[in-house]
């Protein structure tokens, strides 16, 4: 999987902006603010492609368990977040595209009642 259908793929998701809010080579993916989806693009250059997506807790140690590629998350909490290493290449693009769905329903699921009636606006 490339980078550009990732990032059609986040974009393609309901009120997501991307932005570089910590430096230059980290591209986000926010619902209304909301963090879901981190790609450090200067891992993509030296091919190392990894995504950085928020996880159930529980799932993620399953994930961790059955996926060498899948890792407690790089420089974000261990507990809630996941780092894919899509360059280790044993993971489909339509269970890279479960994750990140998963990912999005997650930070969903915390917003306010009135957060969701204006995603779904």
């Amino acid at each position: 999987m490339d980078i550009e259908l990732l990032r059609t793929y986040c974009l393609c998701k309901p009120k997501v902006t991307e932005s570089f809010p910590f430096d230059e080579s980290t591209l986000v993916f926010k619902v209304l603010g909301k963090m879901f989806a981190l790609i450090p693009l200067d891992k993509w250059e030296r091919g190392l492609a990894s995504i950085n997506l928020k996880c159930d807790p529980e799932y993620a140690l399953q994930l961790r368990a059955e996926h060498e590629s899948i890792v407690p998350g790089w420089h974000s909490n261990k507990k809630h977040w996941n780092t894919i290493q899509i360059h280790k290449a044993d993971l489909k693009p339509q269970f890279i595209q479960q994750l990140i769905d998963h990912s999005y329903d997650m930070v969903i699921k915390g917003m306010t009642k009135k957060m969701r009636l204006e995603l779904e606006s």
